[in-house]
């Protein structure tokens, strides 16, 4: 079993800046890729950004390329995700994934997953 912990959310104004950790305990090994998704009221789980373990690749959203940035630390199993000019559409729940299904944005495809945690962007 993996086990993932989110953390860093929080309130902040527009403009400004969040750093989410991703801490990762369990069987870490079992898995490949990272990635971070959000889910705002009413709308579906979305994909962020993700990461190979060996940190090698990363891909984003093109709603948050240039803002977020993606990074992982393997000596302390956990996975970052900056986040800059935040814009109070990037309000939502933020969840750490992890999984073997493949190089994709696609939630159904990660086996493990944090509990989240919330990040509210106010205009």
């Amino acid at each position: 079993q993996v086990q993932l912990v989110e953390s860093g959310g929080g309130l902040v104004q527009a403009g400004g800046s969040l750093r989410l950790s991703c801490a990762a305990s369990g069987r870490t090994f079992s898995y490949s890729i990272v990635g971070w998704f959000r889910q705002a009221p009413g709308k579906e789980r979305e994909f962020v950004a993700r990461v190979t373990w060996s940190g090698s690749a990363t891909a984003y959203a093109d709603s948050v390329r240039g803002r977020f940035t993606i990074s992982r630390d393997n000596a302390k199993n956990t996975v970052y995700l900056q986040m800059n000019n935040l814009k109070p559409e990037d309000t939502a729940v933020y969840y750490c994934a992890a999984g073997n299904g493949g190089w994709s944005a696609t939630p159904s495809l990660y086996a493990y997953w944090g509990q989240g945690t919330q990040v509210t962007v106010s205009s």
